[in-house]
């Protein structure tokens, strides 16, 4: 006779377990403790099996014979209920280790692996961290084309185009990573290339007249601020390096018998070792820098900690104190600055971009160069040491 909810209800449990059919191979086994499990009875290739439906009354009576009924289906499509139900709890199990989030991360750790620069990292880890958030539950295989450009849109109507352009590009390396690993079957970012408008290019302040240089020169001498920022400004300028290769400067990086400095890379932009020659304005910070306390590794500490380096805001702050805008001139700006008063005296091009640490393009001229410019670029630094001396002195 088939069960009721009152019946059920009023089961008491006994000394031993015991069962209560419903028909059809399902029956509620109650056990001493009260507990109430729905099973069900079917043979299979000539073998009985017991299949579990869950527990009453969190799975109800109708729940249950439902679950008999897709089981008795099953059987009759010659498939194993038991076996379907393993597979789809290995599926639901998998489902949930391949939401975007979590292959976001698997993508960063093997961006790490592969020895990327940390700042390149790190940028990326903001993108999917922050930026993609809308999307880290869902599962990746199941994101379309639609929600990518939704949430783009999103981060572009907010003011951040290239944010929103690189954000395209960093997803597609997770999705990428799904699909060889076979957690997905399409990169829905590959329809959206071009989707975003692209952003205004426009070009780092730098002062580029010998005569301004030389006035901010003699800015940066009267300046009354940390004496460190102000060497680490004057010798990013003789170097003609970016400000963070500076800021991490360390004496490990300096071969003082050679004079030079070789910075490593995985601290520069384009991941290629990079070799300063010092000249002899810049040995000479060098020189009157160094630390003569055991640990302390870095050129240019903090103020803060001779252990820990100057922050990333600290040179472009100590500009704006000195009077300059951020419409005027950058700590990054004077790159450019050495680049065009270089260029515009007739020093050789190519070895200007060198000395900068610019990728030549043609592979095999780019390691040509690498070998036959060094010579050139010590006579370079230090005509260069020589003109910024020139334009301080006015």
């Amino acid at each position: 006779m088939p069960l009721t909810d009152v019946k059920i209800r009023k089961a008491k449990p006994g000394p031993k377990p015991y069962k209560m059919s419903d028909g059809g191979g399902l029956f509620l086994l109650v056990n001493p403790r009260g507990g109430k499990l729905w099973r069900q009875k079917y043979r299979f290739l000539g073998k009985e099996q017991l299949l579990s439906h869950g527990q009453y009354p969190a799975v109800t009576l109708a729940q249950a014979r439902k679950k008999r009924d897709e089981a008795h289906a099953m059987l009759a499509e010659d498939r194993d209920p038991g076996v379907q139900k393993k597979l789809d709890k290995i599926a639901a199990e998998t489902l949930a280790r391949t939401t975007f989030k979590l292959i976001a991360e698997e993508h960063l750790d093997n961006m790490k692996d592969r020895d990327l620069a940390p700042t390149t990292v790190t940028k990326n880890a903001w993108l999917l961290m922050k930026l993609a958030e809308p999307l880290h539950k869902r599962p990746i295989s199941e994101i379309s084309p639609a929600e990518v450009l939704h949430l783009l849109q999103s981060v572009e109507r907010s003011g951040r185009r290239e944010s929103a352009r690189r954000l395209r590009s960093v997803m597609s390396g997770v999705f990428r990573h799904a699909i060889v690993t076979l957690r997905a079957e399409a990169d829905p970012t590959e329809p959206l290339k071009g989707a975003i408008r692209a952003p205004k290019v426009v070009n780092r302040p730098a002062i580029t007249d010998e005569g301004e240089l030389g006035a901010l020169l003699r800015d940066l001498e009267e300046f009354p601020g940390y004496f460190i920022t102000k060497a680490a400004l004057k010798f990013q300028i003789l170097t003609m390096v970016r400000p963070g290769e500076v800021r991490g400067a360390t004496i490990h990086e300096i071969d003082r018998a050679e004079r030079t400095w070789a910075i490593s890379l995985d601290r520069m932009k384009m991941r290629r070792p990079h070799v300063v020659p010092l000249s002899d304005q810049a040995f000479e910070i060098v020189d009157a820098l160094w630390p003569e306390v055991e640990g302390v590794e870095l050129l240019f500490p903090s103020i803060m900690s001779n252990r820990r380096q100057l922050s990333n805001n600290t040179l472009n702050s100590a500009l704006r104190r000195m009077g300059y805008q951020k419409h005027e001139v950058t700590a990054h700006g004077f790159r450019a600055t050495a680049s065009t008063i270089l260029n515009t005296r007739g020093f050789d091009p190519e070895v200007i971009e060198a000395a900068l640490a610019h990728q030549d393009k043609n592979e095999i001229r780019r390691a040509y160069n690498r070998a036959t410019y060094f010579d050139q670029r010590v006579e370079l630094m230090q005509k260069w040491a020589d003109l910024v001396d020139e334009f301080r002195a006015g």
